[in-house]
């Protein structure tokens, strides 16, 4: 077929095709050397109706050409996990909205009603995790996606989940720059590392942390936890022996918005005594 009619078949337009040629996600069976000319078999409309679909959802071509690369059952696996990643991004955004809206409305309001500082022993901990740098936009789409490829790879090698899982910031992350994150499932059980899944003891320690709850998650709400905490250790003349973290709790998710299910937590240094 030629490009106008694959594409009309198809429903892509011919500058839509020219641009998945470029790409590498569909390329055509023929292209003429003399001419330039591209010819499609009908054999690849299935394709180019999946890639038009996935375009309709806003999902990136190198995101699509991901989806696609394998069966048809890894196919869903990647499609269900790249829309969880975007569904939960939409909650972060809805509640970050209704955080600035009570602001507007409700000058003077606390935005963090008033919980104490705790401090725990964390004991050796054995993690699978994944590093990426991300910014503020992408942040809770990658914890979403990296914490479901985890725990997939965990339960297809045997191992058991002891805990929930832990974002570890290595650097600060705000809408405007990128800083790499370490999103953490704590295990037990002999698993290698696998792909961008490393596996690693995190050292024990003693940390100081205040329990939130999911609506109190998002940015920047959030940052007047990790406030609170910071303050509290300063105060107490413990300086941090490591990067902040959040600790959720394995059932986050399903608890309803306003109970605790996540704790923002920092590493201390503590004092000889």
């Amino acid at each position: 077929m030629t490009i106008s009619e694959f594409g009309r078949r198809a429903g892509l337009s011919q500058k839509a095709l020219r641009l998945y040629d470029v790409s590498g996600l569909l390329a055509p069976a023929q292209v003429d050397p003399v001419t330039g000319y591209r010819r499609y078999d009908e054999s690849q409309l299935e394709r180019a109706r999946r890639i038009s679909v996935l375009r309709q959802l806003d999902m990136p071509l190198t995101t699509i050409a991901d989806v696609l690369a394998g069966t048809d059952e890894e196919a869903l696996i990647r499609l269900d996990r790249w829309w969880s990643a975007e569904e939960a991004t939409m909650a972060s955004r809805r509640a970050t909205l209704a955080y600035l809206r009570d602001r507007l409305t409700r000058s003077g309001t606390p935005a963090l009603a008033p919980r104490p500082v705790h401090t725990r022993a964390v004991p050796a901990t054995k993690v699978a995790a994944i590093r990426v740098d991300t910014d503020q936009q992408q942040l809770v789409g990658n914890i979403v996606t990296c914490t479901d490829e985890i725990t997939s790879y965990l339960r297809t090698a045997g191992a058991t989940e002891t805990a929930g899982s832990w974002v570890i910031y290595h650097g600060a992350v705000t809408p405007e720059a990128e800083a790499t994150v370490e999103i953490c499932v704590p295990f037990d059980g002999l698993v290698d590392p696998f792909g961008r899944i490393g596996i690693r003891v995190e050292p024990a320690h003693r940390e100081a942390y205040c329990t939130i709850t999911m609506d109190e998650c998002a940015y920047p709400r959030i940052m007047l936890a990790y406030d609170l905490v910071f303050d509290w250790a300063r105060a107490a003349g413990l300086p941090d022996a490591g990067p902040p973290r959040e600790v959720y709790r394995s059932d986050c998710q399903l608890l309803p918005r306003d109970e605790p299910a996540v704790d923002i937590a920092l590493p201390l240094l503590e004092r000889n005594t």
